[in-house]
């Protein structure tokens, strides 16, 4: 029926709109039924917003909630330092199509404003759907950008924003992933490379290694329940920054689509290269890498003696001079960004290892915009693990990596015990006490 300025407005059953009226009187207090959930293996949809044109965000695949009918009235960021992550839900468009969609995106953090322009939009669109008596949808925000940017949130979208804990919301969210979401939590095998875990209720203890900017390793022993116990400034912001040095690349998509195309054996010296085979003794194929670029080195100076021998280095002529430029090696940014890519990957996987090993953590849970589902990050941790620990422990992946911050900011708002398996209750006045530890 029509509505404000002629717009045409939704019906809506008499228990869906009390469930309205009840979100509008208590915004934050409606309960989402996550009953069915199922991930949606097809194109993300666009979102609902009278957004025309690129709005710069990156659309990852959605969760469906068909069983869900009531009001959602807030939306959920987490803003790192080099990505912007937003989790939103929206009822399925057409009206004949019951529940709705939990909508997962991300933009680069250099653009905010189109992050905060999209939300502005979720904002309208919200207020057209639900009425006039609708107010304001509320912000949860988390990480180092809720505090950064939080007068400018204020500012452009007009609300208050609540800010939460970033650990507290990594550890909510990963928790209602495993415990919640079918087909969401996978391990990995060359010959079985996305291997689905079940649903489980029983979780604890685990590692949780947040793979973003840098890298966090988080104990987990119980609900509310952690501590870092470590971690490692060589992540995520590593390979970017040294890429974009060494090849020119502008985005970490473009590094990784050069990586997936690149042969790290021709600038890492590789066990084969020292021992002409496999280095059986000691369980080393010839593949494996002995050193990331150490053939850099070998290969400059081979050229260089070359150039030498020639007379490339002694002669004043311009056709000489490029003959002695030509003999020196040239490596591909392709095969640059592959060695780059094994080695803060191995770094971190080693590294993950030891404080699993140290704790007594079997199951090793790797999240964080870092891995974005490529391929070759997956199996190089997943080898590592596996490797050192002698199959004795198992790294677990999940397609909504780079979201738990982000869920779990948006989880808080929820009342207690929503859940199928109570993957989230709320919690006490007092909030839990973190433990940090000077990294080694």
């Amino acid at each position: 029926m029509p509505g404000e300025n002629g717009r045409i407005q939704r019906r809506y059953p008499m228990e869906r709109k009390a469930s309205i009226d009840q979100t509008i009187l208590s915004p934050g207090t409606v309960s989402i039924n996550v009953k069915g959930a199922f991930i949606v293996d097809e194109q993300p949809s666009r979102p609902p917003t009278p957004s025309d044109g690129d709005d710069g965000a990156q659309h990852d695949t959605e969760i469906r909630l068909p069983n869900h009918e009531a009001v959602v009235s807030h939306v959920a960021l987490d803003i790192g330092g080099s990505l912007a992550k937003l989790v939103y839900f929206s009822h399925e468009p057409d009206a004949k199509d019951l529940g709705g969609r939990l909508h997962f995106l991300k933009f680069e953090t250099d653009r905010i404003d189109q992050c905060l322009a999209f939300v502005k939009g979720l904002q309208d669109e919200f207020r057209r759907q639900n009425g006039s008596r609708s107010g304001k949808m509320s912000i949860m925000a988390t990480g180092g950008g809720a505090y950064k940017f939080y007068d400018d949130m204020k500012r452009i979208l007009g609300v208050e924003v609540l800010r939460e804990d970033e650990m507290d919301c990594l550890i909510i969210g990963l928790d209602f992933f495993i415990r919640e979401i079918p087909r969401e939590v996978f391990t990995y095998r060359d010959d079985d490379p996305m291997h689905f875990e079940a649903p489980r209720a029983d979780i604890y203890p685990y590692l949780l290694v947040n793979i973003g900017s840098g890298v966090s390793m988080i104990k987990v022993s119980g609900q509310r329940q952690f501590e870092r116990i470590g971690g490692t400034s060589l992540g995520g912001g590593t390979l970017w920054g040294l890429l974009s040095l060494l090849t020119g690349a502008r985005t970490f998509d473009d590094m990784l689509k050069m990586a997936e195309a690149g042969d790290n054996a021709a600038v890492d010296m590789l066990v084969g290269d020292i021992y002409g085979a496999d280095y059986n003794k000691i369980g080393l194929k010839s593949t494996a890498i002995a050193s990331s670029f150490g053939k850099v080195f070998k290969m400059k100076r081979q050229g260089e003696n070359q150039a030498e021998d020639h007379g490339g280095l002694s002669q004043d002529s311009r056709e000489e001079d490029n003959d002695a430029s030509s003999s020196q090696p040239q490596f591909r940014k392709e095969d640059i960004s592959r060695s780059l890519l094994y080695a803060v990957s191995n770094n971190i996987g080693q590294i993950a290892y030891l404080q699993s090993e140290k704790h007594n953590l079997e199951r090793i849970y790797f999240g964080g915009s870092f891995i974005r589902g490529h391929r070759q990050t997956i199996q190089t941790l997943s080898y590592a693990i596996n490797f050192w620990s002698k199959g004795e422990k198992k790294a677990y992946f999940l397609r909504h990596e780079g979201y738990l911050g982000s869920v779990g900011a948006f989880l808080k708002r929820q009342p207690k015990n929503w859940g199928r398996r109570n993957s989230f209750e709320e919690y006490p006045v007092e909030r839990p006490t973190i433990t940090h530890r000077e990294e080694e």
